[in-house]
């Protein structure tokens, strides 16, 4: 347990039961859905889970909520896996599913059926979103509320036998149509839906709604704090009552406690979402370097870390707020920093040719690795006649405060020479296609002449001959705008409300939502980079000296490495003072 990591109010009311003897071990769980690739957003609930229970000598366990059949997969449910020790936990009280409680799940609605606490109910979706009523008005029973316990129980049993269409029946509670909250006007325990599920086959035909289902599987697995964030606040009442009314046929009472979701500038934070993107070709899979997903930000370079670090930095809290993405990115620039090796790599290549270097003659240049850690060691690059460095190092006619390369000026290139433009060489249509210089020849790096003064700056470079030929892809931000998704409640999903939005949203919302796409989130270059990049194998990050931090992308072949920009140089991120 990091001891920098924040106090924060969920930890206080924690010891507060602890203190009180409410409970004497924390047991927590991390609950997701597997219906598509976790984000960046579900990082502060699961950060907060595993951690809570590592400060306090406790467990957690790992629960997937598989109760839609229609859209789980083992895919994701490995992938989850992955992310989760790629942020450093283990589910140190088990691994688990909802599925492994079905039965359990359906011997306590038999029970609620008998004792008058549950109903089957035959209106469909429309009628019963009608029959709920509204934020300001109550709703109505049904007018199969109050059929004979034998008679719902019977109709129950036939659901579960595959007698009835989807959509015919559901098995509802019974507890308050009239209630101000409307999460407790007879909520769904039990839907008709005819899918093979992925763990349990065509054992079962119904299958038991979120709220119904998670609560008693915390309550089975001795968890004592449920935390979630806010959109389940006013589902509380509901865990509750579940937890209550089944307490005879469980072994322990969790306490919830929510906390704010995380909401970010210009990031996705809806799965259904970003399964449109993925459906419709506008990104390369749920791994796309521009997606939030989990494998998308390690596919780019980001590191567990980092993330780590970065929900700490925003902390806990009640209230919501929109973090700006640059406080992640300056997250994982300052961890790369430390971490990443050097090299160079220049992406928008121009050539240089040493007009008073011999045409065969190469020598060796030795760099460092790292300029904090010499323990990171040096690598070898070759220095010639002609070179590469970057197009916007080079200014024909310089504007005002330029330093960089330009006719009759003097820079130094890192690590070699001194050397002066003296023009250069243009085409027909007057591009620039080479730029000429002298290198004086005492300013080899580790010898008196090196230290000599000048004006220029300091430019990286690569020797056009030898060096490696890259593609490097670019990415800005997948989004145009800094608006929050509306619907973006993942947290939620699973629960009938979260399930009716779904089915509810329009073509419209999704074309709104595509016109905000930015068309220009990916540019692919190609480049070249010293030699050292052959070392480097899929995952590893390097500093592109004066350009940035760029992972090695799987894509990369023998012939040809390809490298994703994970963050640039420049923190635009200011902590408040």
């Amino acid at each position: 347990m990091d001891e920098t990591v924040k106090s924060n109010f969920i930890w206080d009311a924690i010891e507060e039961d602890l203190r009180e003897g409410r409970y004497t071990q924390v047991h927590t769980r991390f609950p997701p859905e597997p219906n598509g690739y976790m984000h960046i957003g579900h990082c502060k609930a699961l950060i907060m889970d595993f951690l809570t229970a590592e400060k306090y000598g406790g467990k957690c366990n790992l629960r997937f909520d598989d109760t839609n059949p229609a859209k789980e997969d083992m895919e994701y449910v490995y992938n989850i896996e992955k992310d989760i020790r790629w942020l450093g936990f283990n589910w140190t009280g088990g691994l688990f599913y909802a599925s492994d409680y079905y039965d359990k799940c359906y011997e306590i609605a038999e029970d609620w059926i008998r004792r008058g606490l549950a109903y089957v109910d035959e209106l469909d979706k429309d009628e019963m979103r009608a029959y709920r009523g509204t934020l300001t008005e109550p709703g109505k029973n049904s007018p199969w509320r109050d059929r004979p316990a034998e008679e719902s129980l019977d109709l129950f049993r036939r659901m579960r036998n595959g007698e009835f269409p989807e959509g015919s029946k559901t098995l509802r509670m019974k507890i308050d149509m009239a209630s101000p909250n409307v999460v407790m006007r007879d909520p769904t325990m039990y839907r008709i839906l005819y899918k093979e599920h992925w763990r349990t086959g065509n054992k079962w035909c119904i299958y038991p709604m979120y709220d119904f289902a998670h609560p008693i599987g915390d309550a089975l697995e001795g968890i004592t704090h449920s935390l979630c964030s806010l959109e389940y606040e006013i589902h509380r009442p509901l865990y509750d009552w579940v937890v209550e009314h089944a307490q005879n046929m469980l072994p322990a009472k969790p306490r919830q406690i929510e906390f704010a979701r995380l909401n970010m500038t210009r990031t996705v934070m809806s799965k259904r979402y970003l399964r449109a993107l993925v459906e419709g070709g506008y990104v390369r899979g749920w791994d796309d370097p521009r997606m939030p997903t989990l494998s998308a930000l390690r596919r780019r370079g980001y590191t567990g870390r980092a993330v780590r670090d970065f929900v700490d930095r925003i902390g806990m809290s009640k209230a919501d707020s929109v973090v700006d993405a640059a406080v992640l990115e300056s997250c994982v620039r300052s961890d790369l920093d430390d971490t990443s090796a050097r090299v160079m790599a220049v992406l928008d290549p121009l050539k240089v040719i040493l007009t008073n270097w011999p045409e065969d003659k190469t020598v060796d240049v030795v760099m460092e690795n790292h300029p904090k850690h010499p323990e990171m060691g040096t690598h070898t690059t070759t220095f010639g006649k002609e070179l590469y460095i970057e197009r916007e190092d080079f200014m024909e006619e310089p504007i005002k405060g330029y330093k960089r390369m330009y006719p009759g000026n003097e820079v130094r290139l890192k690590g070699a020479y001194i050397v002066r433009c003296d023009g250069c060489e243009k085409d027909e249509e007057g591009n620039v296609t080479a730029v000429l210089c002298t290198v004086d020849l005492d300013t080899a790096s580790g010898t008196p002449g090196a230290d000599r003064k000048i004006k220029g700056a300091t430019l990286h470079w690569v020797h056009a001959q030898s060096a490696v030929p890259i593609e490097a892809r670019l990415y800005e931000n997948l989004l145009l705008d800094d608006e929050v998704d509306a619907d973006g409640a993942d947290e939620a999903e699973g629960n009938e409300e979260a399930e009716n939005a779904e089915e509810n949203s329009t073509d419209r919302k999704l074309k709104a939502f595509i016109r905000r796409l930015n068309p220009d989130s990916l540019k692919v270059t190609k480049g070249y980079a010293e030699s050292a990049v052959r070392e480097a194998k899929a995952g590893d990050t390097l500093q592109f000296m004066r350009v940035g931090y760029f992972c090695m992308d799987p894509d990369s072949t023998e012939d040809l490495p390809v490298f994703n920009r994970t963050v640039g140089l420049r923190d635009g991120f200011k902590p408040q003072k």
